[in-house]
C-alpha cells in the first residue's frame, strides 16, 4: 500500500473526499516529523511508538575497497509496534 491507496482507503473507511483525507494524512504525518524533530515520542495506543534514537559514531568497512570509513553519530526514527497491532498481525 502507498499514500495514494492509504488516502483512499481513510476516505472510503471516513465517508469523506479524498481531498480532506489527504490532507488527514499528511497533517497527521507532518505532526508525528514535527514531534519527533522535537524530541518527542509519540504514543498511539493500540497502535504503537515513534521515537527517536541516538546511534554513536562507528567505524565501517568500504565494500569495494576495503578501507576504513568513518561513521558520524545520527539520530534515527524508531517504531515499535503496539499489542494491538501484533495481534492483528498474526490472526
Amino acid at each position: 500500500m502507498n499514500k495514494a491507496d492509504l488516502v483512499a482507503e481513510v476516505a472510503k473507511e471516513s465517508d469523506i473526499s479524498k481531498d480532506s483525507a489527504e490532507k488527514a494524512v499528511d497533517a497527521t504525518f507532518k505532526t508525528i516529523e514535527t514531534a519527533l524533530k522535537n524530541g518527542d515520542t509519540v504514543r498511539i495506543v493500540g497502535f504503537g511508538n515513534f521515537q527517536v534514537a541516538d546511534r554513536k559514531a562507528s567505524t565501517g568497512r568500504n565494500p569495494r575497497t576495503g578501507e576504513a570509513v568513518e561513521i558520524p553519530a545520527s539520530r534515527v526514527p524508531k517504531f515499535r509496534a503496539g499489542k494491538a497491532l501484533k495481534e492483528a498481525c498474526n490472526s
